[in-house]
């Protein structure tokens, strides 16, 4: 699915408008996804002859839209009209957002019994756009506070903030804890994949003390920035859970070599120099993780867990191998 691409709910609408009418008069070219690729490279979509204000769909453009837009645009469409938020084309909803109010409404009291300042919680649930966000979108902002039914964030922290926020399936084959809450907007993917998520996430840790019995004989797995609080995180996972006389994997990104700059906007973890592997036990990981910290530490650099693609990673990383291919 196209999602980072810089389109808004205005422009879904746009492209599904396309895909039902032929045509549309919404103003769109201006979009870079829609103008550089649908438009110029693709040659999708193109100015109606005699009217320039009015693009047509061409040959290709249905089957392109089918593949990349259609499921994305019905799913968004049907949560925006269920849950009364604005279905006007002109709310710049974004592909992100949008999941993001989903994921809110799937683990509603959750949030709500742990409801923290919306700075915290635009830096957590939000993640990637600052602490700010939502209180530079007041659009955005009330439909958050709708979902959670609230008339505004309080404005100290809990003491104790343990969110259990988790994707349940019927019958989990494994159970992957995430640092981040990016695998958990997309849902669907782990439950067709008979995956069960869990997030772990900064002080959250403390909600593995109290993984049943029954769950840890299902294999368990660990994503994260792969950068010095990630793999922190992950060191602290792992001795919670050689305490319950349980071993967890580490997921090794499916392309890492998709990395950034460990300076950059919003992004607070940085390697400790002079100590080797960043201080990190080395025991806890083999020659192909090792090696790669090493050299992200030694380039500074991070991978960051919203770049894995899920089902990808998952199948490097042998956790659905074995029951994928009987389903193929």
């Amino acid at each position: 699915m196209k999602r980072d691409c810089g389109m808004v709910w205005r422009h879904y609408c746009a492209l599904n408008e396309l895909y039902l009418k032929g045509q549309t008069s919404a103003k769109i070219s201006s979009n870079d996804f829609i103008n550089a690729v649908l438009i110029r490279q693709k040659r999708f979509l193109r100015p109606k002859m005699g009217n320039l204000k009015i693009l047509e769909a061409q040959k290709g453009y249905k089957e392109y839209y089918e593949k990349e837009f259609k499921e994305d645009f019905e799913r968004f469409n049907t949560f925006l009209s269920t849950h009364k938020l604005s279905l006007d084309a002109r709310q710049k909803y974004t592909a992100d957002d949008i999941l993001t109010l989903i994921f809110i409404e799937d683990n509603k009291s959750a949030l709500k019994a742990n409801l923290t300042t919306i700075r915290k919680f635009s830096n957590v649930v939000f993640k990637g756009f600052g602490s700010k966000y939502l209180e530079s979108r007041p659009g955005l902002l009330k439909a958050v506070c709708k979902l959670l039914d609230i008339s505004s964030f309080p404005e100290k922290e809990p003491k104790n903030l343990q969110w259990r926020l988790t994707v349940d399936c019927l019958n989990p084959k494994a159970i992957v804890l995430c640092e981040n809450l990016a695998f958990l907007k997309t849902p669907w993917a782990a439950r067709e994949h008979n995956v069960e998520l869990w997030y772990v996430g900064g002080n959250n840790t403390a909600i593995i003390d109290y993984i049943s019995n029954d769950k840890l004989l299902l294999p368990i797995y660990y994503s994260c920035d792969w950068d010095y609080h990630g793999l922190l995180i992950f060191q602290n996972i792992s001795e919670r859970m050689i305490l319950k006389g349980c071993k967890i994997k580490l997921l090794f990104p499916n392309d890492p070599d998709e990395r950034l700059p460990v300076i950059m906007k919003h992004h607070k973890s940085k390697w400790i120099p002079g100590k080797e592997l960043s201080g990190l036990k080395q025991s806890l990981f083999n020659v192909a993780y090792t090696t790669l910290i090493q050299d992200l530490i030694k380039n500074d650099q991070w991978i960051e867990e919203e770049s894995f693609e899920f089902v990808e990673l998952l199948r490097q990383n042998g956790v659905i191998v074995d029951y994928l291919d009987k389903r193929l």
